[in-house]
């Protein structure tokens, strides 16, 4: 096993997730007001709901995909379904709901950099992210391609070989795993372990945020219109108002002498 095998496949997922990790809670300690997905819908309605749909409906069942297929053992699934089998069945729903993806992600794409108010909305970070994004999905749809080639699952083995050996902490097991694989799976590979490094610093970090506060939240008490409410209003304090000057003379103590009536000794 070559040197850059190993610190490509076995050492930079580690880094990756390291990077990751600490990077996401550092800007969320930090700038918890940059932590959101910044959407343009507001700006321009058209054709968002359609576009956002496709890419999110697509890239869920792909990341799900992706999760079960590499993360679950041989001598599990081999009980109700051979590795060819699921190879053929990766790569027909795989294929679907990355073409919706696809879809969904160009016309994203096309949206952003067109739509001239969107556009000055944009930083780089934005633009960045979806092409990467884009070069993933293609590379991920090229390996279905190739996978044309070998329909006896044994490549799709030695990738959840290479995945279980990461979690199971054996970075030269994963990396002499994946050595004999194609290239196409190794780009698709390192650009997939390079986008944990992207999460903390792009809008990707909106993945990851639930909102389960929401469901311990007081209610909100609405009035609804037109409807009188059951209690008086407060009657508004009066302004303040400055008393009234006199303007009659002033009348004389007893025991003293105004200054007019005063004699001189």
């Amino acid at each position: 096993m070559s040197n850059l095998n190993f610190l490509l496949f076995g050492v930079y997922p580690y880094i990756a997730l390291a990077i990751c990790l600490i990077g996401s809670w550092a800007r969320f300690d930090l700038s918890q007001y940059s932590w959101k997905a910044g959407s343009s819908q507001m700006l321009q309605p058209r054709g968002m709901r359609l576009a956002s749909n496709l890419f999110h409906i697509g890239i869920i069942f792909v990341l799900c995909g992706h999760f079960v297929g590499l993360l679950m053992p041989e001598a599990l699934y081999h009980h109700f379904i051979s590795s060819a089998d699921k190879q053929l069945l990766a790569m027909v729903s795989g294929g679907f709901f990355g073409i919706l993806c696809l879809i969904g992600l160009s016309m994203l794409i096309r949206r952003r950099l067109t739509d001239a108010r969107v556009r000055a909305t944009s930083n780089t970070s934005d633009i960045m992210i979806l092409f990467v994004l884009l070069a993933q999905l293609v590379l991920g749809l090229l390996t279905i391609v190739a996978s044309t080639g070998h329909l006896d699952g044994s490549v799709m083995v030695l990738l959840g070989t290479w995945a279980q050996s990461l979690v199971t902490l054996q970075p030269v097991k994963a990396a002499g795993a994946i050595e004999s694989v194609g290239v196409i799976y190794k780009l698709h590979v390192f650009l997939g372990v390079t986008l944990f490094v992207l999460f903390p610093f792009t809008r990707l970090v909106h993945i990851v945020s639930a909102p389960v506060w929401y469901l311990g939240r007081r209610y909100q008490i609405v009035r609804q219109k037109g409807v009188k409410p059951a209690m008086p209003r407060p009657q508004r304090p009066r302004s303040y108002e400055a008393p009234a000057r006199e303007t009659s003379a002033p009348t004389a103590v007893s025991g003293y002498a105004t200054a007019k009536s005063k004699t001189p000794a």
